[in-house]
């Protein structure tokens, strides 16, 4: 019983963290066991074809990566019947100044934050560590001094290249982007239009065998990040389903990819010598 009590990770449900629309947005906390200072921490963006889904959907993550020592922020966004890109990108970015100004009272190290989504959630988890820090696409929602740096990012078979002629998600990213968009704005909303040296340390997980989002969305940009001299890591899963994380042994298996990336590129800073 004592042993299971240390492995307690605490929750912190409907904490606004800023506005959008003229709405409160929310976010849930989990904290790790023995409430941690200077913790490493992760936003966790839900998926759902920027329509459809909640924060809820990640409640898992939180529980299993807060386990492994993370701060995790699971966070909403303003959906596609709600809002237009780049909107939804302004919530996340949001939602990312509000941890690094709050960091002392959250216990995470503002200088190590990653973000990580899955499908949609994992195409503006790519977007916001492709556009850090870039005033125009920062929104102005919450403390605008934070920053919105990030050091990783982790897409679970999301999108990486829109088009306004292409088929993949067509409906949704219609919705999504709203009408009347140029193919310059469709290319602000690909994440691999952004992939150069300075791209944070990246990792993919996609099934080879995606039937909503194919392979090479992944497999392209984690090339050109390559390419570009970024960090970069792919994990495909053979013959499994687009959400192939909804079984959980994927799940636990997917969680002790990210925690060993994440120790790798995000490991804790040195302690300094005052003596």
């Amino acid at each position: 019983m004592e042993t299971e009590t240390k492995k307690r990770v605490s929750l912190r449900e409907d904490v606004v963290f800023g506005t959008g629309g003229g709405r409160d947005l929310k976010c849930d906390v989990f904290t790790p066991p023995d409430n941690p200072d200077n913790a490493p921490a992760i936003l966790l963006i839900h998926g759902g074809a920027w329509k459809y889904g909640d924060r809820k959907q990640l409640r898992g993550y939180g529980f299993l990566i807060g386990r492994e020592g993370f701060v995790c922020v699971a966070t909403e966004y303003r959906l596609s019947e709600e809002a237009r890109w780049p909107e939804p990108l302004y919530d996340i970015k949001a939602a990312l100044r509000w941890m690094r100004a709050n960091a002392a009272e959250l216990g995470i190290d503002p200088n190590r934050i990653a973000v990580s989504g899955n499908s949609s959630g994992g195409h503006l988890a790519l977007l916001t560590a492709g556009t850090q820090n870039r005033k125009e696409f920062e929104g102005g929602g919450g403390n605008p001094s934070a920053g919105t740096d990030v050091s990783a990012a982790i897409s679970f078979y999301g999108p990486t290249e829109l088009t306004p002629k292409g088929s993949m998600l067509r409906q949704f990213v219609d919705e999504f982007m709203g009408e009347s968009r140029s193919e310059s704005d469709f290319a602000a909303a690909s994440p691999i239009s952004y992939a150069s040296k300075d791209f944070p340390p990246t990792l993919f997980l996609q099934s080879n065998k995606d039937e909503m989002v194919p392979r090479e969305q992944s497999t392209k940009m984690c090339d050109a990040l390559v390419k570009a001299g970024a960090p970069a890591e792919l994990h495909l899963f053979d013959h499994a389903p687009h959400d192939f994380d909804a079984d959980p042994t994927l799940a636990r298996h997917s969680v002790s990819m990210i925690t060993t990336f994440l120790q790798r590129y995000m490991s804790t800073p040195e302690t300094t010598d005052q003596t």
